[in-house]
């Protein structure tokens, strides 16, 4: 065959080229052609071995030690090049708050490529500078593998775009990449409040005297700062200059970015202290996430920035190319084909990059909402920042430096010794012991909407299990309004004396000197009008809360393990909702649009309920206005598609569900709390989004909402949540810091570590959990003697406490017999 051609099956491609010659594509390079010298490896760079954008990359530990065993000769010459430091330096209102023990490697970017291009001269590679890489498609008809690491803008993801489908989704920040003659010890973080808005800058040593500093802020901060006018002026200079093409590839880019350095340097004039800033192909830019669904097409099989990106401020995207070319040359020498070897690198690969992706968004965002936090304690904000990505938590930073953490847990009000979700918080008159809420979960048991022994237990198990409130399933306000015929009610005196006989065991039970229905009451003085227990004022039980509401278009579906979703096989009662339209078309039945009277009663059975509910002894009251059932379906552009006064822009779209809010805060108990759990998005094109859920907050909490329950999605079928851990938690943050209102905070959350980290973040007050209370009903229990615990936030009920500590294991580390003797 022409050139060595040889099929894609081949055991070992023997032929290799390579787009691009950064970081991740001369590294490739260098590893292929060491772990079989008589392969032929060819790089093709367009652009001169010094040209490269930005100036420091930054390296974990981790990454590092991967690279030393990959190839000892590149680490040398890399750690002869690196400068370290330990800690973060955060300044925030004039005050410089240090935290240590994090550990960093950086070095010149310059150096880096410096260094790869000698490696791969060294072992034979051919490196080709200045030259534009023919297609991939062309390299593949005489290569065995094409590597593309040709960056964020590869030209061979876009030619095969219908293979690869990229998704690339620009973000709300502008920021530019600096150098300064700054020699800092440690990683930067300046916070700077202007009149035009939040700014910061993230600096960070990359060589002695040098350091990286990335200036950021958001896209209308940018602009009433007068930097697009800057970039528009000088970019028109630029051009005049060299021409079009010229400077949209980059030349003259000193020029286009002179007013910006000048400018940046007064604004970061205390930082510098005099020093200069310098550009390097520096230009104003959003950041730019890209995904694609398939990393290979054929032979060729995409690297670095061309398969992903994550954003700067959590490392660096040569890492992750770094990282990637060892798992690709690892791959092909450890499979026995090349296609084998493909899909092994990306089966590898791609749940380390999308765990990755994930924490870079939540940090990119939360620098997109960076103003909403200015306004925390120093402390707080530095803690905040610190644990931004959900990568670095309470427990991470309590190991690194335990000086910080005492301080930030001193100034969240935590007792010495006492874990943050162990502290107690008040909604009107109730008194929570801790700050983890056993999250509302259906159950599917229950007979004509009554909830029988199977909810006494579960409930009272978890209730026994040390959380500060547990919540009942959504309790439905009638039988049309159920979702499953196992759905429980309250819309009779029976289901309230069966719920009173399950609150009655909570009060009484839950957790060592509680208050139960007949003791005292919310004044400390006997029991209250209405007969609740409650924990009150000062309890210590734990408080059992009340969901409430209606299914809407989501309802007469068969039990969950039969077929979520899925209509019952007889027996369908009629379904309502805002517009008439179908959960699943052609699946589930159409819906009546409701009329205003049949609005009208629903209203007055949801007030009802909670009537009801207030007599069967709850201590607080939740209105679900999510998950795409009734309320909910009000609430979403994507369901409620009405012309009259309850439909079109937000405000109509809120009407009922506010109506609704009305006649239940007056129905229930003025001392107790109420709280409304929203779906803060759809995740889905048109709907509902993070901003809407912002209103919708602000709007409950005048009112009466005491607090916001923030979930997100279930509201269409074809929703696309992007899920991970905590994946709902910043939307609920952004809720708590842009209105002040309570938040209780959910979506796998799943540790104690996470719990911590939110309620010392300022992200939640409250955190509720599902799936760990199904696993471990003893679950805030357990995290309290994991934690060493034993205050009043987690007391363990009197006949358990034989079990506080975990039980003896089998002794599989007792000293073993001798059964022979030494030869």
């Amino acid at each position: 065959m022409p050139g060595g051609h040889r099929t894609a099956g081949a055991r070992r491609p023997e032929r290799v080229a390579v787009i691009g010659g950064g970081p991740g594509g001369l590294y490739a390079a260098a590893l292929l052609k060491r772990l079989d010298p008589d392969r032929t490896v060819t790089v093709w760079e367009r652009g001169a071995p010094e040209d490269t954008f930005g100036f420091g990359v930054v390296f974990s530990d981790e990454t590092v030690g991967g690279i030393e065993n990959a190839d000892p000769a590149v680490y040398a010459a890399m750690r002869e090049e690196f400068v370290r430091w330990e800690a973060i330096d955060i300044r925030h209102r004039d005050r410089l708050t240090r935290s240590g023990g994090h550990g960093f490697a950086a070095l010149d970017r310059r150096r880096l490529l410096a260094l790869l291009y000698e490696r791969c001269r060294d072992l034979g590679v051919d490196v080709r500078v200045r030259t534009p890489a023919p297609s991939a498609d062309r390299l593949a008809l005489d290569h065995d593998l094409v590597v593309a690491a040709d960056g964020a803008h590869s030209a061979t993801r876009a030619a095969h775009a219908d293979v690869f489908r990229p998704r690339l989704t620009t973000h709300g920040c502008r920021y530019i990449w600096l150098s300064a003659d700054l020699p800092l010890d440690a990683f930067r973080f300046e916070i700077l409040e202007t009149p035009h808005g939040v700014m910061q800058a993230h600096a960070y040593p990359y060589r002695p005297g040098a350091s990286t500093f990335v200036v950021e802020m958001t896209e209308d901060v940018w602009r009433r700062a007068g930097f697009d006018r800057e970039a528009a002026e000088a970019a028109e200079g630029a051009v005049g200059a060299v021409g079009a093409e010229g400077a949209a590839n980059g030349s003259d880019m000193e020029a286009v970015t002179a007013a910006t350095i000048a400018a940046c340097e007064k604004l970061f004039a205390r930082l510098l202290d005099g020093r200069a800033l310098h550009a390097n192909r520096s230009r104003w830019q959003p950041f730019t996430t890209v995904v694609n669904e398939r990393w290979r097409h054929g032979r060729t099989v995409l690297l670095g920035d061309a398969a992903h990106t994550a954003h700067f401020s959590i490392g660096s995207g040569t890492k992750l190319a770094m990282e990637d070319a060892l798992a690709l040359a690892a791959s092909l020498r450890e499979q026995p084909d090349t296609e084998t070897a493909l899909a092994a690198y990306e089966s590898e690969r791609r749940p380390v990059v999308e765990s990755t992706q994930r924490a870079a968004l939540a940090s990119l965002e939360w620098f997109e909402r960076l103003g909403s936090y200015v306004d925390q304690p120093p402390t707080q904000f530095a803690f905040n920042l610190l644990t931004r990505s959900r990568r670095v938590t309470h427990g991470n930073l309590r190991l690194r430096d335990r000086e910080f953490t005492d301080r930030v847990e001193r100034g969240f009000g935590a007792p010495p010794g006492t874990p943050p979700m162990f502290t107690p918080f008040r909604l009107r008159g109730l008194t929570l012991r801790n700050r983890v809420v056993v999250s509302p979960m259906d159950m599917y048991v229950a007979r004509d909407g009554v909830p029988g022994d199977f909810h006494l237990v579960h409930l009272g198990a978890r209730a026994l299990g040390g959380a500060g409130l547990v919540m009942t399933e959504m309790v439905c306000v009638s039988p049309r309004g159920r979702i499953t015929p196992g759905c429980t009610g309250l819309w009779n005196g029976q289901q309230e004396a069966a719920w009173r006989r399950i609150t009655d065991f909570v009060h009484q039970q839950g957790g060592a000197g509680g208050t139960g229905a007949g003791a005292s009451g919310p004044d400390g003085t006997g029991p209250d009008e209405t007969g609740a227990g409650g924990t009150g004022a000062g309890g210590t039980g734990t408080a059992i809360g009340l969901q409430l509401g209606h299914s809407g278009r989501k309802g007469s579906t068969r039990l969950m393990w039969d077929g979520i979703d899925q209509p019952l096989p007889d027996g369908n009662w009629p379904l309502v909702a805002p517009s008439p339209l179908p959960y699943r078309e052609g699946v589930n039945q159409v819906p009546h649009a409701l009329r205003a009277d049949e609005l009208a009663q629903i209203r007055d059975q949801f007030a009802a309920a909670a009537e009801r509910g207030a007599r069967a002894g709850f201590d607080l009251l939740e209105l679900h206005c999510a998950h795409g059932y009734l309320l909910s379906s009000f609430l979403s552009p994507l369901t409620n598609h009405r012309t009259d006064r309850y439909g079109g822009d937000l405000a109509g779209r809120l009407r009922f569900p506010l109506e609704v809010l009305d006649a239940v805060r007056e129905s229930w108990p003025p001392d107790r709390p109420l709280t409304v759990r929203i779906s803060a998005t759809d995740w889905a094109p048109g709907g509902a989004t993070g901003d809407d859920a912002v209103a919708v907050a602000r709007a409950l909490a005048e009112h009466g909402a005491d607090a916001v329950d923030v979930s997100t999605g279930q509201v269409v079928a074809d929703e696309r949540p992007a899920f991970g851990r905590s994946y709902q938690t910043p939307y609920a943050d952004r809720i708590r810091n842009e209105t002040g209102l309570p938040v209780i905070a959910v979506g796998a959350i799943s540790s104690w570590d996470d719990v911590n980290s939110l309620l010392l973040a300022g992200r939640a007050d409250l955190c509720a959990l599902a799936r760990p209370h199904l696993y471990d009903p003893h679950w805030t229990l357990h995290a309290a003697a994991d934690q060493s615990y034993e205050g009043p936030g987690a007391p363990w009920p009197t006949p358990y406490l034989a079990g506080r500590r975990p039980p003896p294991t089998g002794r599989t580390d007792a000293p073993k017999p001798r059964l022979a003797l030494d030869s």
